[in-house]
């Protein structure tokens, strides 16, 4: 079986019933000063002053399975890179709890999330910063693999570095360079090699191939892909581009102001959007097949996330609001298969 055949059996059928990964009503508020003495605003609905704080990630619920690669998307700013950092522990919680293989680790010390770090890796946006400078390529490879193998021999070490560097297609003359001596899509290639240096099973990648040229950006996704057909990897993919989506997820995650507004596999998202927000965005990104299509229409910008409206998050931008999506917060409705949107006026029939 070819990589891409191999592929297309990830992510459709979990191996186990249970989610590999699993977030529940997950928040993040970060102080918006906190070095200010009185971080503090009037609210005049109130007449009390309120602590100002930024709410990056509202009430998020997913569930990833075995060999999923799912792909959250939407604007800068909606809490994307922040909802990957709570899942890792690189940011502790607000709210809500992480669950990874049935078991909650978003409350553990350093010493406890030692063990997950070697089935939990992320890569990072810019491979740059993420990449010690002071270290070759060879010496950042073999670091995390003798700090989770500290049995492993010189020998063996240095020969999985090798294949490593192999596998992404760094050539082994370049494993005493540093990270400064490489161009962006190269150093990306050894973000990647570190990230799978230690066989983790579930791989966070925060806009990987953002800064890169286009072409670059296809050979690290194929190589993204070829990585998890073989490796059987298990993806959280962080992206704004769609058409990185539509070739990469298996499913897709739209996110909005820190909340989820719909969450369906990748052929029906872009079939049958039902979010408004959603048909925004498709609408705004250019496809060959669609013609002289009219793009939806939103009004105003996006609100801050200093202080949320009440009611949805998107009626401020919304040309189906009503008086019913001021008061209250929509729910997740399921529609057919997997598909679930959060919206009044789909639940209503509306749109």
């Amino acid at each position: 079986m070819n990589p891409i055949d191999a592929l297309r059996t990830l992510g459709r059928a979990a191996d186990v019933p249970a989610p590999l990964v699993k977030v529940l009503s997950l928040r993040k508020r970060f102080a918006l000063y906190p070095d200010r003495l009185l971080p503090w605003r009037f609210d005049k609905h109130s007449r009390a002053w309120r602590r100002q704080r930024i709410h990056a990630v509202n009430g998020v619920d997913l569930e990833i399975q075995r060999g999923d690669a799912l792909c959250v998307v939407g604007e800068s700013g909606c809490g994307k890179s922040t909802l990957a950092r709570l899942i890792m522990g690189l940011l502790r919680a607000s709210e809500g709890e992480v669950h990874y293989d049935g078991q909650r680790i978003d409350h553990l010390s350093a010493k406890q999330w030692r063990p997950f770090r070697q089935r939990m890796q992320m890569i990072f946006q810019n491979p740059y910063a993420s990449l010690n400078p002071r270290l070759t390529v060879r010496q950042s490879l073999e670091e995390p693999i003798r700090l989770h193998h500290p049995g492993w021999s010189r020998s063996r070490i240095r020969d999985r570095a090798d294949s490593l560097m192999a596998d992404v297609g760094i050539d082994l003359g370049w494993s005493e360079r540093f990270a400064h001596e490489f161009s962006g899509g190269q150093r990306q290639r050894i973000a990647i090699a570190r990230a799978l240096s230690v066989d983790p099973e579930f791989v966070i990648a925060d806009e990987p191939v953002s800064a890169l040229d286009v072409s670059v950006q296809a050979q690290i996704l194929n190589l993204l892909m070829n990585a998890q057909a073989a490796r059987r990897l298990t993806y959280l993919f962080i992206t704004h581009d769609l058409a990185v989506v539509e070739h990469f997820a298996t499913r897709v995650a739209v996110m909005y102001l820190g909340t989820i507004c719909e969450l369906a596999d990748t052929d029906t998202l872009f079939a049958h959007p039902r979010h408004p927000y959603t048909q925004a965005l498709l609408a705004a990104s250019p496809r060959l097949e669609d013609g002289h299509v009219a793009p939806l229409r939103l009004g105003d910008e996006a609100s801050m996330p200093i202080a949320p409206p009440s009611g949805c998050v998107f009626r401020g931008r919304c040309p189906h609001a009503d008086a019913r999506c001021q008061r209250e917060n929509p729910e997740p409705l399921a529609l057919r298969g997997d598909h679930q949107v959060a919206c009044h006026a789909v639940e209503e029939g509306r749109i």
